[in-house]
């Protein structure tokens, strides 16, 4: 049974399951895990009775497991999701970003599509006019930041890029790393005129973007073999909290470089960016049970990258939504959860991904299947 706290569920929708939700004017959309299923499309003014808008479909080898809309406009990723022999490269398809006009969001309509050589796009951010991008180039080593100017969305252009020294194996770097993981880019956000970006890991980097046809940057954090777990996102909080600047780092529970404790967030003091300091956990109690081993996906993904004041849900893989306070960034609060039913097959929940909607409600996507709309009552 599905298990609430401070939470009440409000509508469920049964589809297949998704790396992504967003939401754009009362329009849910989904990004799908697996083909063929790519983007569906729901009108979710009444959350408890949503309606089926559309879906777009995806070849086998394949996903458009991200979506982010902006004033009409709607970006999905193709990225390689399988092996090399189901890809249907004979069908001439590859990786990149495909942009639609959704101002009828029943009636998606294709602009064009932005090739990334290589396995194509991972994550991004979209802000109306740039797409900031986690993707692949010929020539350089792992995803690497992309920024790409959408002003005409059917003639998209690249405005800047960034890398680590050493990715861009084409003009002759060193590469560094054959002791440790390849580096790759995940996650860029922007905020102002800084991009924050997750380098799974590689750890985190804040970006000058104020020419974004030159990203400088301003400050990091390296990972080492002492963090086992990825980066996966980099979130400001805005305001002064406690007198500091804030960001919250989420780890993903995948791709450990060592069995360790399942992955939690941290809150970061980033006042001064050129030296992001790691001043608070986020965890959820329990799930380092004794120190015995968990298997992947028990702890932290993702956090909601829409959000109110300083109340953060997060997807937090087999433990569902959980949701904190980070108000006092030395010591975040729990302050509400709800743990759906695993899905059909399953045995646990795989919360992937969670938005919110601009009358609070929130979004919970399942990797194998649903999208769970939940309230929450903490205030």
């Amino acid at each position: 049974m599905a298990k609430a706290h401070n939470t009440s569920l409000v509508g469920h929708i049964d589809c297949d399951g998704g790396g992504q939700v967003w939401i754009d004017r009362n329009i849910l959309y989904v990004g799908h895990m697996k083909a063929p299923s790519g983007t569906s499309i729901y009108d979710i003014s009444d959350p408890k009775n949503p309606k089926h808008l559309h879906s777009i479909e995806l070849p086998d080898g394949w996903h458009s497991h991200k979506v982010r809309v902006k004033d009409g406009i709607m970006i999905v990723n193709h990225e390689e999701n399988g092996p090399r022999d189901v890809l249907q490269a004979g069908q001439n398809f590859q990786g990149g970003l495909m942009i639609y006009d959704v101002e009828n969001p029943a009636k998606p309509k294709p602009i064009t599509k932005w090739i990334a050589p290589g396995k194509g796009v991972h994550r991004y951010d979209f802000d109306g006019r740039y797409a900031y991008l986690s993707a692949t180039d010929e020539g350089y080593v792992g995803n690497i930041v992309r920024i790409l100017d959408l002003k005409d969305p059917a003639k998209p252009e690249e405005a800047g890029r960034w890398w680590i020294p050493g990715q861009w194996a084409a003009g002759g770097e060193e590469y560094p790393w054959a002791w440790f993981t390849q580096p790759r880019c995940h996650h860029p956000l922007r905020t102002g005129d800084r991009l924050h970006v997750s380098y799974w890991h590689h750890g985190l980097f804040i970006l000058d973007i104020s020419d974004i046809s030159k990203p400088k940057m301003v400050g990091q954090s390296r990972r080492s073999p002492a963090f086992p777990n990825p980066t996966h996102t980099c979130l400001v909080v805005p305001g002064k909290h406690k007198g500091r600047d804030i960001m919250v780092v989420a780890d993903e529970d995948v791709a450990a470089l060592r069995e360790s404790a399942p992955a939690f967030a941290m809150v970061y003091d980033i006042t001064d960016e050129t030296i992001p300091t790691p001043i608070s956990t986020i965890n959820v109690e329990g799930l380092d049970k004794d120190g015995a081993k968990q298997p992947p996906m028990t702890g932290c993904h993702q956090p909601s990258e829409v959000f109110r004041g300083t109340t953060i849900p997060f997807a937090w893989f087999a433990q569902g939504l959980q949701i904190f306070d980070v108000a006092d960034p030395y010591a975040p609060k729990n302050v509400g959860s709800y743990i759906p039913d695993p899905a059909p097959g399953a045995n646990r929940p795989s919360s992937n991904d969670i938005t919110m909607d601009s009358r609070g409600l929130l979004y919970l996507v399942d990797r194998i299947r649903g999208v769970d709309i939940i309230e929450f009552n903490g205030g």
